[in-house]
């Protein structure tokens, strides 16, 4: 980014204060997005070691006596930090001059947690009615299996993710926690509600949300394939399973992805790669479908001819949506990922100046927010302390 580059130190979210109680990936993706939004968060951690996610590697930088995991990096940007036993008499009166002085309050305890810790919704209410509570578990709750632990695999498997990715017969994870991730950004969007109701009503409500719920909200078309149609989906590895020729292709040097989303676009896809549009087996999507092996097979022999960039140029002239597959360095080295501010610089205590994947929301004509990396552990106890002592 250029020197003379022009920033942001406000957002739609400026002044409002998040407590974050949360720790490994869900809680904190949703505390950095309203960071990233403008809003001032505060991480309660433990003291002595902190969110957990601290701990997770390699890969770890900087010294061998402070390890910096790049795990703890990913997801805690735009972030304070502030060190609290919430089971002494000192942090519980911490966590209670924050609550006063905050708008939301973040936590991803087990279901009771909270409550035993004193600190119940009616208690949190009673401190502050204004508060917005955003609560994230692992499989809701309420219900039969409330208190289960929320770990994003076995949420993955147990929403029935894993049996519709990867190869047939072999079920496979999302290669993200894509569970945790999900229920943050679920989170995200509830509690940005309750905020704009609490202009109307003047007082918070709790958010809940859980890798469950975010998992089967995005089952899309694959659920109801089952709820409506009543057939069971199952794993077909790169290729969709309701359009063709939609998936990945070799091509003579490595692999391209095609996705044809009509007649229309199957007719100049076909003309591409030789092949006769209204071939009885291919044309209309359900026949296409239904004979996918076969068309496959006879898309890979034309694009074995040729080298992935040859088809790529010639997919693109004819106006056939087509990419690559990327390693994720050469993601982060795309020139388009950089202009849509995906790679940000910030400066860390230990590190010096780190690079890390930037947000996905932009605002209109706005520069560029300037962020600030994540927290060394208690790295605001006193700045924080000292603004509460304020008032």
């Amino acid at each position: 980014m250029s020197d003379t580059q022009e920033f942001a130190d406000a957002g739609p979210l400026t002044g409002y204060v998040v407590v974050d109680l949360t720790r490994a990936l869900a809680g904190p993706h949703a505390g950095m997005m309203l960071g990233d939004l403008g809003a001032r968060v505060i991480k309660v951690e433990a003291p002595g070691h902190g969110d957990e996610s601290r701990t997770w590697g390699p890969p770890f930088l900087g010294p061998d006596d402070q390890p910096v995991s790049s795990y703890f990096l990913s997801a805690n940007r735009n972030k304070e930090s502030v060190t609290a036993d919430l089971k002494s008499p000192e942090g519980k009166d911490l966590l209670a001059r924050l609550v006063e002085r905050a708008d939301v309050l973040l936590e991803n305890f087990r279901t009771g947690v909270l409550d035993r810790l004193g600190f119940s919704v009616e208690r949190l209410h009673e401190l502050n009615p204004r508060l917005v509570v955003l609560s994230i578990s692992g499989f809701g709750p309420d219900g039969p299996e409330a208190g289960r632990a929320g770990y994003d695999q076995i949420a993955q498997g147990e929403a029935g993710i894993m049996s519709i990715t990867g190869e047939p017969g072999q079920p496979t994870k999302v290669g993200v926690p894509i569970g945790d991730l999900l229920a943050g950004m679920y989170g995200v969007s509830g509690l940005l509600a309750a905020l704009l109701e609490r202009e109307r009503t003047g007082r918070g409500r709790v958010v809940r949300t859980s890798l469950l719920s975010a998992l089967v909200g995005v089952h899309a078309f694959q659920g109801t394939r089952w709820t409506v149609a009543g057939e069971v989906p199952q794993a077909i590895g790169n290729h969709h399973p309701s359009i063709a020729p939609y998936g990945l292709f070799n091509a003579s040097d490595g692999a391209l992805q095609v996705a044809v989303g009509n007649d229309a676009s199957w007719r100049a896809f076909a003309a591409v790669v030789g092949l006769d549009p209204a071939e009885p087996r291919f044309a209309t999507n359900p026949l296409r479908v239904a004979h996918r092996d076969e068309l496959v097979a006879e898309i890979e022999k034309a694009f074995a001819a040729h080298p992935r960039d040859h088809w790529l140029a010639r997919l693109a002239d004819a106006g056939i949506a087509s990419g690559k597959v990327r390693t994720i360095d050469e993601v982060y080295d795309w020139e388009q990922i950089r202009s849509q501010g995906l790679l940000i610089d910030v400066e860390h205590p230990l590190l010096g100046t780190v690079q890390l994947p930037g947000p996905a929301l932009r605002f209109d004509d706005a520069p560029p927010k300037r962020h600030t990396a994540p927290p060394l552990l208690g790295q605001h106890d006193e700045s924080v302390r000292a603004w509460l002592d304020e008032e």
